[in-house]
């Protein structure tokens, strides 16, 4: 089998992000054949149509030619009023544009949502699906992955401390990487 390679998107920019630590922990747990890697979206200037006519920031090419590089991407996102946060929605737009070229078709998905609270990010984890529908990304839908109280779930040094939490998250990956499997 040769070597996957899987693009984490967080949609989170923040310092002390949970999401981040949830992805640290996924790109160290990664299967056998399997690299995980935290693709950037941070510096992504903020999409408009009228660039698709003329020159892109600087900040697009680069992104788009990793995004059809990729094998597949799992998308780690908080929940801002209920959908995901603006960073997320503005890279899911520079990497579908100009229209004709989404760089993201195809590729198989897996959605993690995650909040301070009992809900889980439930609304942006289902708001983002509707996106990916349209962006033909086949997406896992089972188990699906609601990382509730996360605050409770890593040390002051980011590291994952919940047992049961650790070992579901494997579980996904084993779950994602047969799921990439079907596709190539």
């Amino acid at each position: 089998m040769a070597e996957k390679t899987i693009g984490i998107i967080v949609g989170s920019l923040r310092k002390g992000s949970f999401n981040k630590k949830i992805a640290n922990f996924l790109m160290g747990s990664a299967p056998e054949g399997y690299t995980l890697e935290r693709i950037e979206i941070g510096d992504l200037a903020l999409y408009n149509q009228d660039f698709d006519e003329g020159e892109n920031p600087t900040s697009y090419a680069p992104f788009r030619e990793k995004i059809k590089s990729l094998d597949g991407v799992i998308f780690i996102t908080p929940e801002y009023n209920r959908s995901v946060p603006g960073v997320l929605k503005n890279a899911i737009d520079v990497g579908s544009r100009p229209y004709g070229q989404n760089a993201w078709q195809g590729k198989p998905t897996l959605v993690i949502s995650s909040s301070i609270s009992n809900l889980s990010g439930f609304g942006a984890n289902h708001h983002l699906r509707q996106s990916l529908v349209f962006l033909d990304m086949p997406v896992l839908q089972q188990p699906e992955v609601y990382l509730a109280n996360v605050q409770n779930l890593f040390d002051d040094s980011g590291n994952l401390t919940n047992e049961d939490t650790a070992d579901f998250l494997r579980q996904v990956l084993d779950a994602y990487a047969k799921f990439v499997e079907r596709y190539f």
